[in-house]
C-alpha cells in the first residue's frame, strides 16, 4: 500500500500544527511539525550569539548541527546534537528565529531531504509554510489554513500562558505581523498556498468544531480520489 501525504500550510498561529496533530492521532497516520525543525536551527543559531541582523551566518554552523527526529509517546520529539529541546524551541524569540533561517536557501537545502525522508517512508501529515508547493507538491491533500491575525495572536497568548511562557497580547500581535511579512516576502518558498489547495478558515471556530471540519474535509478529498488508510 502506498503512503499517504496531507500537506497543510499556513501562517503562524492559524492553528495547523495542534490541528494536524489531532488529526494524526485520529487517523493512525505520523504527524511531522516541520516548523520544530526551522525552530531547532533557530535555537541553535541564537545559542551561537548570532543576531537576527545576521542570521546568514548560520550557514557557517550547519556542520555542526545533527538533528534527528523521533516518533515517540505519540508525538514528534526533535533531537538537537542527542538533546531533546521539547519547549525549548517555543519561545517567542524563537519563532523569529525560525522564520529567520527559513529564508536561508543553505538552511532549507539541509532539511529537505529530512522531510521528504520522512513523507516516503511513513503516511503523513505535515504541516508548515511550504509543504504542499515544495516539500510535497504532489500530496494526496492540500490545505491551505488560515484565521484573522487577532484569533491567532490570542490563541498564542493561550498557549504560552498554558505552557507557563506568558507573553503581551501586543506583543505577540506584533511578532505575528512581522512574522507573516517575512514568510510571505522571502524569495525562497515563499508562504503561499499552493493552486491546488484546499483553503481552510478557522478564525471562528472552536478547536474541537475545526478538529471535526477537518477531518471530514480530509476524509472527503481522500475518497474523491478514491483513496483509502
Amino acid at each position: 500500500m502506498s503512503h499517504i501525504q496531507i500537506a497543510i500550510d499556513g501562517p503562524s498561529g492559524s492553528g495547523k500544527s495542534s490541528l494536524s496533530r489531532r488529526v494524526a492521532a485520529k487517523m493512525g497516520i505520523v504527524y511531522v511539525d516541520t516548523g520544530a525543525l526551522y525552530r531547532t536551527i533557530g535555537y541553535y543559531a541564537r545559542g551561537c550569539g548570532i543576531s537576527l541582523a545576521e542570521i546568514d551566518k548560520v550557514v557557517g554552523v550547519l556542520d555542526d548541527i545533527h538533528i534527528e527526529v523521533k516518533f515517540e509517546n505519540g508525538g514528534q520529539s526533535v533531537y538537537l546534537n542527542g538533546e531533546n529541546l521539547g519547549d525549548k524551541i517555543r519561545e517567542n524569540e524563537i519563532s523569529m528565529y525560525a522564520s529567520a533561517v527559513a529564508k536561508v536557501p543553505a538552511v532549507r537545502a539541509f532539511l529537505l531531504d529530512v522531510q521528504k525522508d520522512i513523507a516516503n517512508t511513513n503516511s503523513v501529515i505535515m504541516d508548515g509554510r511550504d509543504i504542499g508547493t515544495v516539500i510535497l507538491p504532489n500530496a494526496d491533500v492540500k490545505i491551505f489554513m488560515s484565521a484573522s491575525i487577532e484569533a491567532r495572536a490570542r490563541r498564542r497568548c493561550a498557549e504560552l500562558e498554558e505552557k507557563g511562557m506568558p507573553a503581551s497580547y501586543e506583543e505577540i500581535l506584533s511578532d505575528i505581523i512581522a512574522r507573516d511579512k517575512q514568510d510571505s516576502e522571502r524569495e525562497i518558498a515563499p508562504a503561499v498556498a499552493a493552486p491546488d489547495a484546499i483553503h481552510f478558515d478557522n478564525s471562528e471556530r472552536g478547536f474541537e468544531e475545526s478538529l471535526e471540519a477537518l477531518i471530514k474535509l480530509i476524509e472527503d478529498t481522500l475518497a474523491s480520489k478514491n483513496i483509502s488508510l
